[in-house]
């Protein structure tokens, strides 16, 4: 039997029924299903939304600003699709305004030569899926000057010298690697790449079957394709890797904003079965060189074709979640077989050149072919895979029933909130983020939506009071500054989670008010203490959902949700971990995570020392370091107790405990480095010995 035959010819049932007996494909199916909904990574087609629509907030409330400074981005990767595998990369796309490229020469009628870099995008010369870029305006920003080249009467922009004119730019300023046209780096301890592109307003030539082919398939939806077409298309700096004196010149054409919006238009079950793909992916094809060639954009393209193929939902559902994974796996090894994988919007582009081919795909091959050979069982080779069909594989009638409970939804939000914290830096930063709010505000949101609102105006209002704050002003002014101020951290404490109300006892530490911080510290640790409180996870399930149930999401922000104290490194909050901050910014972290629970006893600490209340701080300071030593990972998880080391460190060494001080310090070094503190640590422990030293 030849390959084709080993490929094509075995039917799905008979290989289940051969290699793993699955007796009811439809069960397990479904048991698959639900085993993802209720991971975190994936989750239900609820928090999917969530996330998506929280995301999609992020980029509204911060594209005033973007237009102001005439540069637009947008997110993308798999967790801007909505999954939150610990892989799922953060991709961003930029460009500026001012570049326009066309398609054809008419279009520039509708444009200023005066104000823009006009662009003609040209097909004629390149690979499939590539262009040229042709500039038919003087270049007026240091991007296209330093990367057009003149051959003779035409100045086409290479992308060779556009993508190192950024990759020089981005390095000055933060550690980094070239990643095709992208720059890799990591920012506030996550991974990511930024890619400086171009974007086209109109859909390329070379694209245009494919609007016959989605009328043809009905897939997508006419709505959708009209949003997509609209939308148009971006190029990225990066050249084919066909062997030609003039590749220099090629910019690939990338369809991310289409993509994004294609897959959100995916049902759960498909959404599901791409994310099923994504594992298979990682736990089992690339565990091994040859599986290194695959790569997650192959498999979101063989899913593309596979929905377009068959666009009833019908079959897309619950019970064909197996069957859904197996036609795409089928598909995959074809474009193995055949070294071809058409691309999605322009099918003559060949993904598969000049990487899969020869021994390496040979190699490839082969193991395809031994997965297909053992049928949809090969997913047990995947050890989540496995822990999810195992159990309804030893019994048929295993149970596949589940609820979704608001405490799932309640972490989901909170989650995705605690990940994104806007940094603000200048005055106008402040004006648009306000303007963006206050216009969202007014139009018809979600519930969460306006959780997210409230959250993301009480962290504006915090960073402007305390940059207002380190401003000096006369005393003339300071008055009716110090009651702006004080009025912006109540609205924020007022407006978002309870947490909020420390950003005040910090105000009030550093203008001197330190019974108010004794008095505010007090009601905060009752709230803190307070049963069915979610910070890191919820213990209680059930007596969580008992206890908020009458609450709207709103109210249960405000009494039962909690978030680490931010403080952004740019600005400084208490002069006690000003050395913390300095460090961390040169370090590329740009936030510093607080558990509100260390705060709260380190503002009783100072306050009490600043007071003559020693007996008192020393209790605080005792109730501190029982917390860390204490296994309760809620109050201080793994990833802040670097941070809260440091905390009580300073404290001891504020009161004096010059040893205890030395001993917090070089904990603070065991430690998970999550907000790289070391040279801080090391900092403070020279101190703490020369102070020692000198008594001596």
């Amino acid at each position: 039997m030849d390959i084709m035959d080993r490929l094509l010819g075995i039917s799905f049932l008979d290989i289940s029924r051969k290699k793993k007996r699955m007796e009811d494909l439809h069960n397990v199916s479904q048991a698959l299903y639900v085993g993802l909904c209720c991971n975190k990574s994936i989750g239900t087609e609820r928090e999917v939304t969530i996330r998506r629509e929280l995301m999609d907030m992020d980029e509204l409330i911060q594209k005033p600003l973007n237009r102001h400074i005439g540069i637009t981005s947008m997110k993308s990767g798999s967790s801007r699709e909505g999954f939150r595998f610990k892989t799922s990369d953060q991709d961003t796309m930029m460009w500026k305004t001012v570049n326009k490229v066309i398609c054809e020469l008419s279009q520039s009628m509708f444009l200023d030569g005066y104000i823009h870099n006009i662009i003609l995008m040209e097909h004629s010369g390149t690979p499939q899926g590539f262009v040229k870029l042709e500039l038919l305006t003087p270049a007026r920003s240091s991007e296209l000057l330093s990367a057009v080249v003149e051959c003779k009467n035409p100045c086409y922009i290479s992308s060779q010298r556009f993508r190192s004119h950024h990759y020089q730019r981005i390095k000055k300023s933060t550690e980094g690697t070239s990643h095709g046209p992208c720059f890799n780096l990591f920012l506030d301890n996550i991974e990511g790449d930024i890619g400086t592109c171009l974007f086209c307003q109109y859909w390329p030539q070379t694209a245009l079957p494919w609007i016959e082919r989605c009328h043809k398939k009905n897939w997508p939806a006419q709505c959708l394709l009209e949003k997509i077409l609209s939308n148009g298309c971006h190029v990225m700096p990066i050249e084919s890797k066909s062997e030609s004196d003039e590749n220099e010149f090629e910019w690939r054409l990338s369809f991310s904003q289409a993509e994004q919006k294609l897959v959100y238009s995916m049902n759960h079950t498909q959404f599901l079965c791409y994310g099923v793909l994504k594992i298979f992916l990682k736990d089992v094809l690339r565990s091994d060189k040859e599986g290194l060639l695959l790569c997650s954009y192959f498999l979101k393209t063989v899913l593309f074709w596979e929905i377009q193929n068959n666009p009833n939902s019908v079959f897309w559902c619950i019970t064909s979640l197996l069957s859904c994974f197996w036609m795409c796996f089928k598909r995959l090894c074809k474009c193995v077989l055949d070294s071809y994988c058409p691309n999605f919007f322009i099918p003559q582009n060949n993904m598969f050149a000049n990487k899969i081919f020869g021994a390496s795909r040979e190699a490839l091959l082969s193991k395809l072919i031994g997965y297909y050979e053992m049928g949809v069982a090969c997913l047990q080779l995947s050890p989540y895979l496995n822990s999810i069909l195992a159990p309804a594989l030893r019994n048929p009638l295993y149970d596949v029933g589940y609820v979704i409970l608001v405490s799932a939804i309640d972490n989901c939000i909170r989650l995705e909130m605690q990940k994104k914290f806007r940094s603000v830096k200048y005055k106008e930063e402040v004006f648009f983020y306000l303007k963006s709010i206050s216009s969202l505000s007014q139009m018809q949101l979600s519930e969460y939506q306006l959780v997210k609102l409230r959250h993301d105006l009480a962290d504006v209002l915090v960073q402007t009071a305390f940059k207002r704050a380190n401003q000096f002003e006369s005393n003339k002014t300071w008055y009716g500054l110090e009651k702006m101020i004080t009025y912006m951290l109540r609205l924020s404490a007022n407006i978002s989670t309870m947490t909020y109300a420390l950003y005040l006892a910090i105000y009030y530490y550093r203008t001197g008010r330190y019974i108010e911080v004794l008095k505010l510290a007090a009601v905060c640790k009752l709230k803190f203490t307070q049963p069915h409180v979610m910070l890191n996870a919820i213990e209680d399930v059930d007596g969580y959902v008992q206890f908020v149930h009458r609450f709207s999401m709103i109210e249960r922000m405000k009494r039962v949700w909690m978030d680490f104290i931010c403080f952004n490194n740019d600005i400084v909050y208490l002069s006690e971990l000003q050395v913390e901050e300095i460090i961390q910014g040169q370090n590329a972290r740009r936030f510093l995570f607080i558990p509100p629970f260390v705060l709260v006893h380190m503002l009783c600490v100072l306050s009490n020392m600043r007071l003559g209340n020693m007996s008192q701080s020393l209790l605080a300071l005792e109730d501190l370091k029982i917390l860390l030593l204490s296994k309760n990972r809620t109050h201080v998880p793994l990833r802040n107790r670097d941070i809260s080391w440091q905390i009580l460190g300073i404290c001891q060494r504020v009161v004096g405990d010059l040893h205890g001080a030395l001993q917090s310090f070089q904990q603070t070094l065991r430690q998970d480095s999550y907000h790289k503190l070391q040279d801080a640590s090391r900092y403070r422990i020279a101190f703490i010995l020369n102070q020692i030293t000198k008594k001596r």
